[in-house]
């Protein structure tokens, strides 16, 4: 799905800002048909939990609902008219004035809807949006609603994040001709000097009668290539590549033409670059890349998950600071602006399906909970199979021309060692690898299932694990984590021979908190982990990369082992460095691989 854009043929308006807001209280009906009753105002973009005083706001299990006015720009007559939503945390309808216009399941990517018929330009109508928070066996992430002794229902989940929810991203208005451009989909290669751009564009003139006019543009402005038609090729003389840490971006442009006239015109930023595994490593424009960065969270206080451009910069500048080249989108799909950003600034991304949770022995977080069978026909089934199936389209739909996607994820933590583990996960490797056989494909591998207990590990190829030891194994005895550790990463070096990467590997830490001995939870003894591990990456001719968990502290549900949410950031949740942020630098910042 192409991001809306401002063009010399389509126009664009963002609808953030406030908005009305209520939350269904499963009594009142068709609540879209005229104002909402008793309205709270509401920010867009942001999570509605907590922005407000009332519990039972947080809390809410069920829908909510958003509205206000628009106004079609008078310009517009003759145009098709979109409303676009980026995100409707976890189920989405969009309503405008009474009609039903745009349905959607998933809470990380965008949908929309062709409204034409319903506006007129010049006047304004009524957008009302409703979302759903609930999650179930069936849903991706999975969950389980109960109800209390005394009414209340009941949000469970099996990740280890708070499960915000609302509008956390921009609403937009746009407008485009009724014959344009659909959908790009480009490949890159590199002959040498020579940089090959692959392109498939898809139009909706269902006669075909368009004509298709590709045009590529250095970042001066220069055009280096030209092609017509609505698949094939050029070749960039010269070609400067996307690089990691130094971005270059082309601009394609492409046209369509009727009787030699341009009706619609659409501009992607476009990096030239290759992607390979060979071997034990992982080859980006052939030479060997070594990982080092975060998973992260999109998340801050009041605004929770709703995107901010002001975090975004300051936590890239977090980033490059610090020596990060890389961050996993743990563990769903971020803001669009994030990828753009990576796009532009040379950070290279693993990106990430919301499949986390597929595992009822975690329980939820680290303390499992009563040992049930993930993948049966009462749990983990075909149903959410087929909404996983739908994530990862939806995924690589959006971010399939970002150069700073490296490697699609599509599970964090599954229970991959357990039975009915193959059955899930082969057709859904098979369909991301059809979706796009560019990328490698990963998965992030729980601590339980070790290279003797996995039985997926071979369908991908990276091998991406999460380890704890010196936390929740060995804590506090850093010199026994250091020897289970470098066992275990050699078993999986000699088992597969496939590049690996740490991609959670951290200590929860209160800022602070202090010691001469190794206490967990003091600064120190985060510091003291970091380096254990960094000691035994090194010893490992497999290993390609090392991603801390995390990058900043974030909140969590309630738990007995949470106090304010997981710490294991190296940044508080307010961006401000613990030691551990130190002793990365100067790690990063020297590490020659």
């Amino acid at each position: 799905m192409l991001k809306p854009q401002s063009t010399a043929t389509r126009e664009l308006v963002n609808l953030d800002g406030l908005w009305n807001f209520a939350v269904d209280s499963g009594d009142v009906e068709e609540r879209w048909k005229a104002p909402l009753a008793n309205p709270l105002e509401i920010a867009v973009p942001a999570s509605y939990n907590d922005l407000f005083t009332d519990s039972a706001i947080r809390d809410h299990v069920g829908w909510v609902w958003y509205q206000r006015t628009v106004r079609v720009p008078r310009g517009w007559a003759g145009e098709r008219v979109f409303v676009r939503v980026d995100a409707a945390t976890h189920e989405g309808k969009v309503f405008v004035n009474d009609t039903l216009v745009a349905e959607h399941v998933g809470g990380y990517t965008p949908f929309e809807a062709d409204v034409t018929d319903l506006v007129e330009a010049g006047a304004e109508f009524w957008l009302t949006i409703a979302v759903n928070n609930e999650l179930t066996n069936t849903t991706i992430p999975p969950g389980t609603i109960t109800v209390t002794e005394d009414g209340r229902r009941q949000q469970k989940y099996m990740h280890d994040f708070y499960n915000y929810a609302g509008l956390a991203r921009s609403v937009w208005l746009y407008s485009a001709p009724a014959v344009r451009v659909d959908d790009i989909t480009v490949t890159t290669d590199v002959d040498g000097e020579t940089g090959i751009v692959g392109y498939e564009i898809v139009t909706t003139d269902g006669s075909a009668a368009a004509e298709v006019r590709v045009r590529i543009l250095d970042a001066a402005g220069t055009q280096v290539a030209e092609a017509s038609g609505a698949s094939g090729s050029v070749r960039i003389d010269d070609v400067t590549l996307w690089q990691p840490g130094a971005a270059y971006l082309y601009d394609l442009v492409v046209e369509v033409l009727s009787d030699g006239t341009v009706v619609d015109s659409y501009s992607l930023p476009i990096g030239v670059r290759t992607v390979e595994v060979r071997g034990a490593e992982f080859l980006i424009n052939g030479i060997p890349f070594y990982f080092t960065g975060f998973g992260k969270h999109e998340d801050s206080p009041v605004r929770g998950k709703g995107h901010d451009n002001a975090y975004l910069v300051h936590d890239f500048q977090l980033m490059d600071w610090i020596g990060a080249n890389s961050f996993r989108t743990s563990h769903y799909p971020y803001a669009e602006e994030v990828m753009e950003f990576a796009d532009r600034h040379g950070i290279v991304v693993i990106d990430e399906t919301a499949a986390v949770g597929l595992n009822l022995a975690m329980g939820g977080g680290i303390f499992g909970g009563i040992k049930q069978a993930t993948f049966s026909p009462e749990t983990m089934n075909d149903q959410t199979r087929d909404s996983h199936a739908q994530a990862i389209r939806e995924l690589i739909a959006r971010d399939k021309n970002h150069p700073s996607v490296v490697m699609w994820s599509i599970a964090n933590e599954p229970s991959s060692g357990e039975p009915g583990a193959r059955e899930y996960f082969e057709p859904l490797v098979q369909l991301t690898r059809e979706l796009d056989p560019t990328r490698p494909v990963t998965f992030v591998n729980v601590m339980f299932a070790n290279h003797e207990q996995d039985l997926i590990a071979d369908l991908f190829d990276v091998m991406c694990l999460n380890r704890y030891y010196g936390w929740y194994a060995d804590t506090g005895d850093l010199q026994s984590a250091e020897i289970h550790l470098e066992a275990e990463l050699r078993g999986w070096e000699e088992k597969y021979g496939k590049p690996i990467i740490m991609t959670e590997y951290g200590a929860d830490t209160m800022p602070g908190l202090h010691s001469i001995f190794d206490t967990p939870w003091t600064e120190e003894y985060q510091s003291a982990y970091l380096d254990m591990n960094h000691r035994v990456f090194d010893r490992i001719d497999a290993f390609i990369g090392e991603q801390v968990w995390n990058f900043a502290d974030f909140q969590t549900s309630n738990g007995v082992f949470r106090v304010d949410g997981n710490k294991k950031g190296v940044f508080t949740r307010d961006r401000r460095p613990k030691a551990a942020a130190h002793k990365l630098r100067a790690r990063w910042t020297n590490l020659e691989k």
